[in-house]
């Protein structure tokens, strides 16, 4: 492979016009599509076989209206001594606010209207259609009604509802922003030249613009969900400036010792460019394996996040190569600081006092790591209700009205769908059973639909609670099969409460399976590249310790609340059920990218000196500055997420930022090379055997390469 990667990269360097206009036709006409045949990215979170999903299908099958979402406008008098009993202006507006919502587009109906028993608060239930067919316009239209109705109205008008968590659209922007100033500063301070910073910037953009713009596209051979750009984004841009920060940097050692330019590009593909189409892989295996939950979502988004990742692997690898013959060697110029001439001096050094005392270092980095992970067993996963949104949304102050007004269960009702085609006696009796249920608050009279009985039930605890979940689970398990009996009847729970708690218990069954298919490809992948058995397999209870390390911390933060107020966090809440296993698939992909690019250089120098702990303390100084440098661009993108109002974005930002900060610095710079001193040689064992059998893959390509000429212009510069 390396041999093709040098061909590769000396091609696009001599023919930079030829590659470069390659792209740009390719983007027009990506971006072209996308425009004119592109389709929508919608959220659907239902999983096939799910007891809430079966709720569904029969509602809609039955043409019932609770098939679809809801949405709910709460009101209470501004006057806070007016209850609706005794103010004729609350009443009066109170019964024009149903009239004119009513007549909302896409509004079926008004599902229940409803005034707590001190008189307080009001629900105005409205019934749409199923997501498929309502769009962001619909929520819109909602929010405008909401809005003028309020102007001189004696009312305070709340919203909330699917509707809201269905099309409220995530924060795009702010968090990209951040991170790309943040790149900007760090690649300025790593290469000291605005050229050699601007061309991973550049190359992250385009990678980034023209992947999200494919998605709208892909969405013919799967579901895409409207979430899955700003996640692709958050990683497309982290390791598109991680990559092309690696070739660059490789590609100015080659320039500074002596190389013509298409020469030394040719070899900074053939090397680093290898190691990023390894990285890349692996980030996508561990990705793709999101398939593995059985959750149709999870999958699209994976597929999403892979194909801007391929995107970037690509660009770097051909894209990159053709700027950097363009530049020459004005890829030095421009400079805003003087190279330093130390090189990787201090980190040489550090490699030194690492491995001089790597019992000590090994030791006290695994008990940090293991400190760190140690919450983890306290890891809830539960679906964060509107109540943890900020004062500032309109959710969280509606969610709030309806708690104090009339109890937290009216805020997650479950839907209970019960096909009576084939014996309508059980009705009465379940609706009598369910309400007697301890877990349930109250429910409504059944409404009987072509064979469909609909039973709305509320619980007595919250949305997010634990007791919730076992309510679900009790009346599925216990209350129904009491009832039912023999009988043909068939009863299922379904509504957004239910719908969370079983895509959490199917992501949770899943995640042994997942957790083990990602680690087992990773180290077959790693034991094929570096010929090793002790590398690949201390590499990935690395990335488990890196990956357990965050959780902890989210652990800490969002379910313990220690300095959730630094991130803006309101109240403490679960951990969503699928972000461990989306988590996962990030973080193990992300850290091998480090792995990767340490390791190359160590065996590397290994092969060229035989000597261990020599070839240890050589790969620490030549990738110790630039893997800090790609890691701190990493966790300021993830940073950049923490600083919006929508929870799981603080979840996902925090988590990540966290990850790469342990993996970077704990495991790479301390734990890595303390145990790769104590391994001694035995880190490259590998069985005759295996050895026979695994094919091989070059990642030193300067032993394969004919010797160069020297370049008549050398240049120094900054390494």
């Amino acid at each position: 492979m390396s041999n093709a990667l040098y061909r590769l990269g000396r091609y696009a360097a001599r023919r930079p016009w030829t590659v470069i206009g390659t792209w740009i036709v390719l983007a027009v006409l990506v971006v072209t599509a996308a425009g004119v045949f592109g389709q929508k990215l919608e959220n659907t979170f239902g999983a096939p076989g799910l007891d809430s999903q079966h709720a569904t299908e029969l509602l809609t099958a039955a043409g019932n209206d609770q098939a679809g979402l809801t949405a709910q406008l709460v009101v209470t008098a501004r006057d806070e001594q007016a209850t609706f009993s005794t103010s004729t202006q609350a009443q009066a507006a109170w019964t024009k606010l149903q009239a004119d919502v009513a007549g909302l587009p896409k509004v079926l109906g008004i599902s229940g209207a409803t005034i707590s028993p001190d008189g307080r608060v009001g629900i105005i239930r409205l019934q749409y259609p199923v997501i498929e067919d309502l769009a962001v316009a619909d929520l819109e239209n909602l929010q405008s009604f909401a809005a003028k109705e309020a102007v001189g109205s004696p009312l305070r008008i709340e919203m909330g509802g699917d509707l809201f968590s269905s099309f409220e659209e995530a924060e795009t922007g702010r968090g990209e922003l951040i991170g790309l100033v943040a790149a900007v500063i760090i690649l300025l301070v790593a290469f000291g030249s605005l050229i050699a910073m601007g061309l991973p910037i550049g190359l992250a953009v385009f990678g980034i613009a023209l992947g999200t713009s494919s998605l709208s596209l892909i969405t013919y051979l799967i579901d895409i969900p409207s979430w899955a750009p700003v996640i692709g984004s958050m990683v497309g841009l982290g390791v598109g400036i991680d990559y092309a920060l690696f070739l660059v940097t490789r590609h100015r050692e080659y320039l500074s010792q002596g190389l013509a330019v298409d020469e030394s590009i040719g070899r900074a593909v053939a090397t680093a460019g290898q190691a990023v189409v390894i990285a890349g892989g692996t980030v996508v295996i561990a990705i793709l394996g999101l398939a593995t939950a059985g959750v149709p979502f999870l999958t699209g988004g994976g597929v999403a996040v892979s194909v801007i990742v391929l995107i970037m692997v690509a660009a770097s690898i051909t894209l990159l190569p053709a700027f950097l013959g363009l530049a020459g060697h004005w890829v030095n110029r421009l400079a805003v600081r003087r190279p330093r001439t130390t090189g990787g001096a201090g980190w040489q050094r550090w490699g030194r006092h690492v491995t001089r005392n790597a019992k000590t270092y090994a030791v006290a980095a695994t008990v940090v790591l293991l400190a760190l992970a140690a919450p983890v067993v306290a890891l809830r996963v539960g679906t964060p209700d509107e109540g943890t949104l900020p004062d500032s949304r309109t959710e969280r102050r509606a969610y709030d009205l309806v708690a104090k007004g009339f109890g937290p269960g009216l805020n997650g009702p479950l839907v209970v769908a019960v096909d009576i085609s084939r014996d309508a006696s059980v009705v009465q009796p379940l609706l009598s059973a369910i309400t007697a249920d301890k877990g349930i608050a109250a429910a409504t009279p059944p409404q009987v639909n072509a064979g469909v009985a609909t039973i709305v039930a509320f619980p007595t605890t919250g949305p997010q609670d634990d007791a919730t979940v076992d309510t679900i689970h009790r009346l599925r398990a216990d209350v129904f099969p009491a009832v039912l009996g023999q009988s043909p009847a068939r009863a299922h729970i379904g509504g957004q409460t239910a719908l969370s708690a079983d895509l959490g218990g199917r992501v949770s069954d899943r995640l042994p399976l997942f957790i083990g298919a990602v680690v087992l490809l990773s180290f077959l992948l790693l034991m094929l590249v570096f010929r090793s058995v002790l590398v690949p397999l201390k590499a990935a209870l690395m990335n488990l310790l890196s990956i357990g390390a965050s959780f902890g911390v989210m652990v800490m933060v969002f379910q313990w609340g220690w300095g959730a107020n630094l991130i803006g966090l309101e109240s403490t809440l679960p951990i969503l059920p699928f972000i461990p296993m989306f988590m996962f698939a990030i973080v193990f992909g992300l850290s091998m990218d480090y792995e990767v690019f340490l390791l190359s250089r160590i065996r590397e120098r290994y092969l060229a000196t035989g000597d261990n702990v020599t070839s240890v303390i050589d790969g620490i100084a030549s990738t110790g500055r630039v893997i800090t440098s790609a890691a701190l661009i990493m966790i300021s993108v993830f940073l950049g997420f923490v600083l919006g109002d929508d929870p799981t974005a603080k979840m996902f930002g925090l988590g990540l930022a966290v990850a790469i900060f342990v993996d970077a610095t704990i495991v790479r710079m301390v734990l890595v090379p303390a145990l790769m001193k104590l391994m001694g040689n035995a880190n490259w064992w590998i069985p005759t055997w295996l050895n026979r059998l695994l094919p091989h893959v070059n990642l030193e390509a300067d032993s394969h390469q004919p010797d160069p000429d020297p370049d008549p212009v050398r240049e120094e510069v900054l390494v």
